[in-house]
This record gives C-alpha cells, sequence and structure tokens, in this order.
C-alpha cells in the first residue's frame, strides 16, 4: 500500500489540526487578512440569531417621547396655538436647548395624567434658564423621575480614566452620581462597533455609577434584578420597530393633545423616556436589530429585556474551544470511517444542520449563545478538505489500479471496468454485437525463435510490441489478448462509434503499425539486429462478444470476442504469406472503409472452414495522405484485368497485367495473375471454375 494510505488517519488528523490552529490563530490576530472573518462571522451569526430568533415582548406601557425637527423648529405650530401655551411660548422663544422650564412643565402634564416613571436621556450638565422650576419639579417627583449622566472615558499616560459628567448642582445637589435619580446613560460598542449589551454599573475606581436603566428598575421596585457586577450583559432585544418615537411638540398641542392622548389618558401608568430623536441630535446607535436605533429606544429595550429577566448568555471562553476541538475530531472520525463519499457528505450536512438547530433553539429558549461559526469553520474545513484528501487519495489509487491493469487489460477496457462497472458487468454477459477484428503477427517468428538468443529476442518482441499497442489504444480498439508474437485487436465490443468508423479506425490502426514497423526495422538494421515483417489481417462482421472462462473453483474470465467473423480475421492474416503483402482486409471491412483508404483486391478465397468464398483486399494508404499517382492509375489496368480474369477473359487479363508489370515489374499480384492467365488460356477451367482460390490450411 502507498504511505499516503498507509497514513490516511494521521494526515487526516493533520488537517483537523490545521484548521483548528487556524480559528486560534483567527482569535489573537483578529486584524489579519482572512482570518478576521471566523470571529467577524460568529458575531454576525448571533446577531442574525437577535434578529431572527424570539424577541423580548414590547412592552405597551413604555412611551418614547422624542426631541423631533419638527419640535425643534415648530413649523406646525401657529402663533395663535401658541399663545397662553407656556411650554410653547418657550419653545419658540429660542433655538434648542430651550429654557428647563419646559421640562418642569411636562413633568407636571405626564404626571397629572398618571404616568409611572419619567426617564431623560438628557445630560442637564451646564446651567440654563428654568433651572429653579425644573430643580423644583425634580425634587417633587424625585421617586418618579431619573436624569442622565454621561461617562466620559479618556485614555492617557496614567492608563483609562473616568469622568462622570453629572446634571448641574442647580439641579442635582452634589454629590450628583449618588444620587438615586442619576443613572448615565452610556453603552459601549463591541469591537465592530455595535451595540450588543450594557453595564448596569462602573467605576472610576473610587465611585460606583449606576446606570440609567438601574436607576429606572429601583424606582420601579424591581432593584433586586439589577445584576450587581460591573460585566457587560448581553440583552435579547425586541421587535425593531417597538418603541417609536412621539413628538414632544404635540404633549403641548392642546388639539393633539386631545386627539393622539386622550387628554392624558394615553399615559396613564406609561413608563416615559425623553430624548432626541432629531437628526440634527446624532443620538442614534448601531445594534444587531437596527443600525441606527435611537438612544432613549435603545434604552427601552435594555430595560424590557432587564425587567423581563431576558439576558443573554454566552458560552464561556476556554469552551468555545473545546467545542471547536470537538467539530474538529467529529469532522475526522466522520471522513476517516465513513468511507462512501456521498454518505459522508450527507452526515457532514447531517450535523451542520442539527448544530444550526440547536443554537436556534438553545438561542430561543434558554437564551444561550452558541458559538457556532469557529466550530463550523473547523468542522465543514476538516470536512471537506479531508474528502478532498480522500478523493486525491482514491483517484490516485485508482490511478495506480488502472495503470497495474492496463499492463494486462485493454485500456478502454480497464476504463469501463472502472467508471462503468455495472454497464460493462451487464454487457459482458453475453451479446451479438457487429465489431472488426484485427489479427496481426510476425513473419517466421517461429523459426527465429529456435535459432535466436532468448534475452537478445524477448528484447525485441518487447519492442515490437511496445510499438504496436500503442496503435491500437491511440485509435480506440480494444486489446483483447497476445497470443506469443500475435495481437488480437477488437473495435465495437466495449463501445462503438459505428461500423464504418469502428472498421476505419482499426485500418488506422494498421496503417499506423505499418509505419512503427518500419521505423522499428530502420533502428534494427542500425544495431545489426535481424529485422521483422509482419501479417495483419482485418475483418468486420457480427460476433458474440461477452466474458468466457472459468467461474469454479477461482473465477479467472477473459473479456472476449468468438465468432466466424473472428476466425475470418485470422485467416487473413495467415494469407498475408501467401499474397506477399502485410495487411489483408475482409469484405466487410473493405466496404466500410473504401471511401477514406485505397484498396488493391486480392482475390476470391475459400479458407479453412467456411464453404462461402470471401473477397479480400490489401490496403495501399489512407487518401488524406500522399500515396503514388503513378500506382494508382496502372492499377486500374490491375483491377480491370481481374475483372477479366474472373469473366474468363483470360487473354485480355494477360495483356493487362502485362500493361502494370511494366511499371511495376515486381509486383507479386500482378506476377500472380498473368501465370494464371497463362495457364488458363492455354489450358482452360471446366465450366464450374469461379476463380474461387480454396485454402485448406489455417
Amino acid at each position: 500500500m502507498h504511505w499516503l494510505a498507509r497514513h490516511r488517519l494521521v494526515l487526516l488528523g493533520l488537517i483537523a489540526a490545521f484548521w483548528t490552529a487556524l480559528v486560534a490563530l483567527a482569535h489573537f490576530f483578529p486584524s489579519a487578512p482572512f482570518l478576521s472573518a471566523v470571529w467577524n462571522g460568529e458575531r454576525s451569526f448571533s446577531d442574525l440569531l437577535r434578529r431572527d430568533g424570539r424577541k423580548t415582548a414590547v412592552h405597551s406601557d413604555f412611551v418614547f417621547v422624542g426631541i423631533d425637527q419638527q419640535s425643534l423648529q415648530l413649523n406646525a405650530v401657529g402663533g395663535e396655538e401658541a399663545a397662553g401655551n407656556r411650554a410653547l411660548e418657550l419653545m419658540l422663544q429660542k433655538p434648542y436647548p430651550w429654557s428647563r422650564e419646559v421640562w418642569a412643565l411636562l413633568l407636571d402634564k405626564l404626571f397629572q395624567s398618571g404616568a409611572r416613571l419619567v426617564i431623560f436621556d438628557i445630560v442637564f450638565s451646564s446651567t440654563n434658564e428654568g433651572d429653579p422650576q425644573f430643580r423644583a419639579a425634580l425634587d417633587k417627583y424625585r421617586e418618579r423621575v431619573v436624569i442622565g449622566s454621561n461617562i466620559d472615558v479618556q485614555i492617557n499616560a496614567q492608563g483609562v480614566q473616568k469622568e462622570n459628567v453629572v446634571p448641574n448642582e442647580s439641579l442635582i445637589p452634589p454629590p450628583q452620581a449618588a444620587d438615586d435619580r442619576v443613572g448615565f446613560v452610556n453603552f459601549w460598542r463591541d469591537v465592530d462597533g455595535i451595540i450588543r449589551g450594557t453595564e448596569f454599573h462602573a467605576s472610576n475606581g473610587e465611585l460606583i455609577y449606576d446606570s440609567l436603566e438601574a436607576r429606572a428598575m429601583k424606582k420601579l421596585g424591581d432593584g433586586d434584578a439589577v445584576p450587581g457586577d460591573f460585566e457587560e450583559h448581553a440583552i435579547r432585544f425586541g421587535p425593531e420597530a417597538a418603541y417609536p418615537p412621539r413628538a414632544l411638540y404635540e404633549l403641548f398641542l392642546p388639539k393633539a393633545w386631545h386627539a393622539n392622548y386622550q387628554d392624558g389618558a394615553f399615559f396613564k401608568d406609561k413608563i416615559v423616556i425623553v430624548g432626541m430623536s432629531a437628526q440634527i441630535g446624532h443620538d442614534v446607535h448601531p445594534t444587531p436589530i437596527d443600525e441606527n436605533m435611537y438612544g432613549p429606544a435603545l434604552h427601552l429595550h435594555t430595560l424590557a429585556a432587564a425587567l423581563d429577566r431576558q439576558f443573554l448568555r454566552e458560552v464561556p471562553f476556554r469552551a468555545d474551544y473545546i467545542f471547536i476541538l470537538i467539530a474538529a475530531a467529529l469532522a475526522w472520525a466522520v471522513v476517516a470511517f465513513v468511507r462512501r463519499p456521498l454518505f459522508c457528505i450527507l452526515v457532514l450536512a447531517g450535523f451542520v444542520v442539527a448544530y444550526l438547530i440547536a443554537a436556534r433553539v438553545l438561542y430561543d429558549r434558554a437564551g444561550l449563545l452558541l458559538i457556532v461559526v469557529p466550530p463550523m469553520v473547523v468542522f465543514t474545513g476538516t470536512g471537506v478538505f479531508g474528502l478532498g484528501f480522500e478523493y486525491a487519495l482514491e483517484r490516485r489509487e485508482k490511478m495506480r489500479t488502472r495503470r497495474t491493469l492496463e499492463r494486462y487489460v485493454s485500456k478502454n477496457l480497464v476504463k469501463e471496468i472502472l467508471e462503468n462497472p455495472g454497464g460493462y458487468y451487464s454487457s459482458m454477459l453475453g451479446s451479438r454485437k457487429a465489431v472488426t477484428v484485427l489479427f496481426s503477427d510476425l513473419v517466421g517468428f517461429t523459426s527465429l525463435s529456435e535459432q535466436a538468443d532468448p534475452a537478445a529476442l524477448v528484447s525485441q518482441l518487447n519492442r515490437y510490441l511496445s510499438a504496436m499497442v500503442p496503435m491500437v489504444f491511440d485509435n480506440g480498439g480494444t486489446l483483447d489478448k497476445f497470443i506469443g508474437d500475435a495481437i488480437m485487436a477488437v473495435w465495437g465490443n466495449v463501445s462503438s462509434h459505428g461500423p464504418a468508423q469502428d472498421a476505419k479506425a482499426a485500418v488506422r490502426a494498421a496503417l499506423g503499425m505499418r509505419k512503427m514497423m518500419a521505423k522499428l526495422n530502420d533502428e534494427w538494421r542500425t544495431e545489426g539486429i535481424i529485422p521483422l515483417a509482419f501479417g495483419i489481417g482485418i475483418n468486420h462482421g457480427d460476433a458474440v462478444v461477452g466474458n468466457i472462462g472459468s467461474y469454479e473453483p477461482h473465477e479467472r474470465l477473459d473479456p472476449t470476442v468468438i465468432g466466424d467473423a473472428v476466425n475470418l480475421a485470422s485467416r487473413l492474416e495467415a494469407l498475408t504469406r501467401e499474397y506477399r503483402v502485410d495487411i489483408l482486409l475482409g469484405a466487410g471491412a473493405a466496404e466500410l472503409v473504401a471511401d477514406e483508404f485505397h484498396l488493391r483486391a486480392v482475390d476470391l478465397v475459400q479458407v479453412k472452414g467456411k464453404t462461402e468464398p470471401v473477397d479480400v483486399f490489401t490496403l495501399i494508404g489512407s487518401r488524406a495522405e500522399t500515396v503514388d499517382a503513378g500506382l494508382l492509375k496502372w492499377l486500374q489496368s490491375y483491377e480491370e484485368g481481374i475483372k477479366k480474369f474472373r469473366g474468363r477473359q483470360f487473354t485480355e487479363a494477360k495483356i493487362l497485367f502485362s500493361q502494370f508489370l511494366e511499371f511495376y515489374p515486381d509486383d507479386f499480384l500482378a506476377k500472380m495473375y498473368l501465370e494464371r492467365a497463362l495457364r488458363y488460356e492455354k489450358a482452360p477451367p471446366d465450366a464450374s471454375w469461379n476463380a474461387v482460390e480454396v485454402f485448406t490450411k489455417k
């Protein structure tokens, strides 16, 4: 067995180790080209779960009052409508930020309507007009109001410095951060710039700050549910459009207050957050469910998740690598022991689908973010590359098997067996097909073998066969067998391109063998080796095709062809010695190839074992190649002479053969027919003579 095959399990393990190492490197070098895609893909997949998976229920008691563009410009409010309306007058007096008396008026309006809690996603860090009125309102409703602060993070030589920017002293007395009405509004983005969770507490090393949500939950009576750590908590978001902004100015516009808010009844028991919704405020943040979520809406999503205990849990980092190692080992085991490729692919795909379903189920039901992309990269990478290695190994082994088989079996037969075994075995159970058979045999080789050095003779024979066999393969033939120095080849038994094309391919192979023989003899003469000559017989006809041999006790079968067409090809090869030509064709093959090759009539013969005479021809050459024009011209006299001869016109035949011999005096066939014509001219044959030469020997 080849070295790769012996160590396949180790090599598959190396593939698994490679993908595991690649994913590990991707974590430690997140900015490296291509590697970053692995863990970025994991974040993208978790975002997909957040978008398509189970959501936190929408809290119908949450209201987002937005400082929108209309509230900033008040284009929709006329002078008459603003007259006598203190809030609208203040909003029209100066651009935003307005007098903070507006917020005091808003608090009065909301709480008089029965609002449960009002949250300001605004940091009132500087002093402004109306601070006394707003402070009075904050004090009045201190148990039902929360306002924002902002943690400013600075990185300098001393490290990370956090400063809490709090409401000014005119609103909240120091220390403002300790006041239960003040919570920080910050969200911290992940490395890819997306907000997926929140921190409920922060510290600068000395003081502890609570978030806006933490303050709100305590005032709502759910303070015990606020996490007591400083970790970021991933949240399950609600639907994207859960908390649309409502225009602030409408709350002060009597007709809108009446039509849209039922004169304040709408706000009964509501939790209201006030914040910026105008584009100019730039208070938008990228989240998994919305690339531009308003900051106040983000706070409401966070508050809803916290109140409903809809925090998401991530698998610990160490456990991530356990999953990755398990994925690598599982893929290795599948590829190593599931040897059928299609079934292996189905098993691999099944594991992937099952894991994805498990990830979705765990997310929906348990809020668990199972690591998915890195182990799937390792699993599929190991599986695909492992299958590729197995395919390459199998292909290599198949090629080795094919090369080994081709030393004993014809190439096209090997191809059919390996690529279409079912069809091949069915076809070789036994069938009758039109085939073209070629027999080739060396002239006088038996006598030569008795005199020559055995080693030199075997070497010469191998050179001869090595030159002849490619001519069969190059022309799509099947090497049926070697019979000593003889070659038997067949066209149309394994696959056929039609009788004419099969016959022409056989003749092309014979021409190629003729050329190779001439080349070999030139080389042997140069080397002082006795040249060789061969005879080739080609015949076309029906034959029985099948596996011939013994099934018991040990199966040994030989795919071959049998029948009269095969026997005649063998007889024609033997007759090449009688007619001093190297190639003879039967009438069936000659008729199929005459349009592409120049043929010459030889004789009408009756071979041993046949009762019907057969017209045989010899091959001159291809019509596509240059052939002696003079020979073709005077062959017309030769062919006409044969017709006269067979028509018992011996004197006319004698003249025609004599004319041909004037130009080709050494031509054996013309001399043979001249001798016959002269003999029959002197002593004509009886009436039963039919110009058939009968051969009683094989």
